[in-house]
């Protein structure tokens, strides 16, 4: 048994940082109390009153005009002082500029967070049809979309099995191709190629590279990423755009490898 699970208030601790994770994701945009308590799996009443409680303490605010939930000012301040062991987007930014001015394509940096990864930076090409897939704080499960199956594919075998054993619902979620078996053939094509290719499995006709960035012991902790519409990614442009996918993949490897990350 898991101990946790005996920890008084640990179903609600879970319930709020599920809530905070939603509502972030949402950005500036906001997001309504009834699409929180759905996407939660929380009944609408529990849903308003953890946020009630949240915004007590700052870490989210309500849109009172249009009654949607938005990040809270305690979160900035909190996000301030973890950024100075944890933010590497300073040090990534450049490398993500770089790639959509050679690629022409919107580029990406995504951070791994447990099952998740989670989109910190977006820089777009100067191509002027884009893909909107994925913005600052998006999430998906590893295995869905290029950056999430870059990471997965990295791990060690003992660790997919661990992460596909533990979410069984992905195809239910995300549609037959990311089921089990369809899963781990992506995985072997990413290892062979070096690269993660989405063809246009989560919104269709949007295309998506990513390569993994490891840190200092060699494990996959970050992506970069590129997207766009289908006829960009033919196979014309492919092996250039994952040549030089690969190359600032290393590069940033590299970087965070030589600060200690």
């Amino acid at each position: 048994m898991n101990s946790t699970r005996t920890v008084p208030g640990t179903q609600a601790v879970a319930r709020a940082a599920a809530l905070l994770r939603l509502v972030t994701a949402a950005g500036t945009d906001g997001v309504g109390v009834a699409e929180l308590a759905h996407r939660a799996e929380l009944t609408r009443s529990t849903a308003h009153r953890l946020l009630s409680a949240l915004r007590a303490e700052g870490l989210v605010d309500r849109n009172d005009a249009d009654g949607r939930w938005l990040p809270g000012p305690e979160l900035y301040l909190m996000g301030t002082v973890a950024a100075a062991r944890y933010d590497v987007t300073e040090l990534a930014r450049g490398i993500v500029r770089s790639l959509a001015a050679r690629t022409e394509e919107s580029a990406f940096l995504s951070v791994r967070r447990g099952d998740e990864t989670v989109c910190l930076v977006r820089e777009d090409g100067s191509f002027p049809i884009r893909s909107f897939v994925l913005s600052e704080g998006v999430r998906f499960p590893l295995g869905v979309a290029s950056a999430g199956l870059a990471m997965l594919a990295f791990l060690p075998d003992g660790e997919i099995d661990a992460y596909l054993a533990r979410h069984p619902d992905l195809a239910g979620a995300h549609g037959e191709s990311h089921g089990e078996a369809a899963l781990r053939t992506r995985v072997r094509e990413t290892r062979d190629r070096g690269f993660a290719v989405n063809p246009g499995l989560i919104v269709h006709g949007s295309f998506g590279l990513g390569a993994a960035v490891f840190n200092a012991t060699g494990r996959p902790e970050w992506a970069l990423s590129l997207t766009g519409v289908e006829f960009r990614f033919g196979p014309d442009r492919l092996p250039m755009l994952g040549r030089t996918l690969l190359a600032h993949a290393h590069q940033l490897s590299g970087m965070l490898a030589a600060s200690g990350r």
